[in-house]
């Protein structure tokens, strides 16, 4: 890499660059606490440490893992996770953990409900506030991604706060987004909405072995069920497979699954598509989100948002004017 790259980072930055592409974990923790600041000098260094990192990332299976609450998502990462260790691959995993909506606060539990797969040096669990952002993602969980990659992390996984129609933020910015149902799935399948359904490459019917005759009528349903719609690939059927978390069972066939996944994608052409789509679509989403902020941001807009918001819920003013007359202050910028 050319040392006029590092140029544009401090001298602090330059050690934690290179801690971090030494496969340090808490440098990478402190690199993603970085990237997760709000002030504006903590972007900036981000953008610069991002810019020198980028062409060490991609190298990455990203997964997206969801599903309903207490179908198990954190037992089966941690038991799944300590399989692949074991099998000398590493593993990131970036839990998003529901943030409040009255005092922003989260629990981020996932270190204390993944206690064994936490103390492996070759694995790095990051929780993260959802902090209201769509789909339970954290707004900056594409870029952590990118920096676990940068520091030599094989899999990431990114595990989702729970089962919404918003969930399927997750799946545009994973390779593989995977579904996890309980075995009474009749009242789930009617529960789920369709959108979640027809973005999930696989489904797995965890918690299998409490009862395996229901396990296996669940995995009929979901075969009829995802008949009906419209895979995300031409190339892939999505598999529906039964786990037992708690008694390791099926990690090894779920695993076969994800690499036949990735190889038949390769084939195709779609995974090196599919990602360029999906930077693509950030690209397109830090512009919305960078435009909200610019908007809230100017003094004419703050200065006059309060009034005419009372204007329009007194039904003195129509949305349409105030919102003309909002975004009008933006070409004095």
């Amino acid at each position: 890499m050319p040392e006029a790259t590092h140029s544009s980072l401090l001298p602090e930055d330059r050690v934690l660059l290179e801690k971090l592409l030494a496969g340090e974990r808490r440098a990478l923790a402190k690199a993603i606490t970085l990237v997760e600041s709000s002030r504006a000098d903590h972007r900036h260094r981000a953008n610069e440490l991002l810019k020198v990192l980028l062409p060490r990332t991609g190298n990455s299976i990203r997964l997206g893992i969801s599903g309903v609450p207490g179908v198990g998502k954190s037992t089966f990462i941690e038991t799944f996770g300590l399989w692949l260790v074991e099998g000398g691959v590493r593993l990131a995993v970036l839990a998003v953990d529901p943030s409040s909506s009255i005092s922003g606060g989260s629990i981020l539990g996932d270190k204390t409900r993944m206690e064994l797969l936490a103390t492996r040096p070759e694995a790095f669990i990051r929780p993260s506030p959802s902090a209201g952002s769509l789909g339970g993602v954290a707004e900056k969980t594409r870029e952590a991604m990118l920096l676990a990659e940068a520091a030599g992390y094989n899999v990431v996984v990114v595990e989702t706060v729970g089962v919404g129609q918003s969930e399927t933020t997750v799946a545009e910015m994973v390779d593989m987004f995977i579904l996890l149902q309980l075995p009474n799935a009749g009242d789930d399948l009617q529960a789920i909405k369709k959108g979640i359904v027809e973005v999930a490459d696989l489904i797995l019917i965890n918690k299998a072995d409490i009862n395996p005759q229901a396990a296996a009528f669940a995995c009929t349903q979901w075969k009829n069920a995802l008949k009906m719609l419209r895979p995300t690939s031409p190339h892939w059927t999505p598999p529906i497979l039964t786990v037992s978390a708690v008694k390791r069972e099926g990690l090894e066939v779920f695993w076969r699954e994800v690499l036949a996944f990735k190889s038949t994608l390769e084939a195709s052409g779609e995974f090196a598509a599919k990602r360029k789509a999906q930077a693509i679509r950030w690209m397109w989403n830090l512009i919305d989100a960078g435009l909200r902020h610019r908007f809230h941001e100017h003094p004419l807009v703050r200065a006059e948002l309060s009034k005419l918001s009372e204007l329009v819920a007194e039904g003195r003013i129509s949305p349409t004017v105030a919102a003309q007359q909002l975004l009008g202050f933006l070409q004095h910028s």
